[in-house]
């Protein structure tokens, strides 16, 4: 069975925006931080944002002030609020779940499937 699930995707034009979703296990979010990473076609898998068990957040250069990711803890949800929309954020998102600290994952627990997102000029 799956732990992590995402949702939310979808095609939008530039300046858009889009919330993306990924629902958790319980023994995988409670104890552990939670992120999202995308992959664009021809590039590596790149961390976009992070956010702790406290609730602590991290985000890459080129989408501060632009994403928020934020967590409920009461549904084991994690989610990715995009705003301003580029035409560079067109990438399949990831949620992973681990262990975090000094700005980078450590160990992942698990991938979620993936989700496209694609925003046009």
């Amino acid at each position: 069975q799956a732990q992590l699930v995402e949702s939310g995707g979808g095609l939008v034009q530039a300046g858009g925006s889009l919330r993306l979703s990924c629902a958790a296990s319980r023994s995988l979010f409670s104890v552990n931080a939670m992120g999202w990473y995308r992959q664009a076609p021809g590039k590596q898998r790149e961390l976009v944002a992070a956010i702790t068990s406290e609730s602590r957040t991290d985000y890459v250069d080129s989408v501060k002030g632009r994403f928020t990711i934020s967590r409920d803890n009461a549904k084991n949800t994690v989610y990715l609020q995009m705003n301003s929309l580029k035409p560079e954020d067109t990438a399949v998102y990831f949620c992973t779940g681990g262990i975090y600290f000094g700005g980078s994952f450590h160990y992942h627990i698990d991938w979620g499937q993936g989700t496209q997102v694609t925003v046009s000029s």
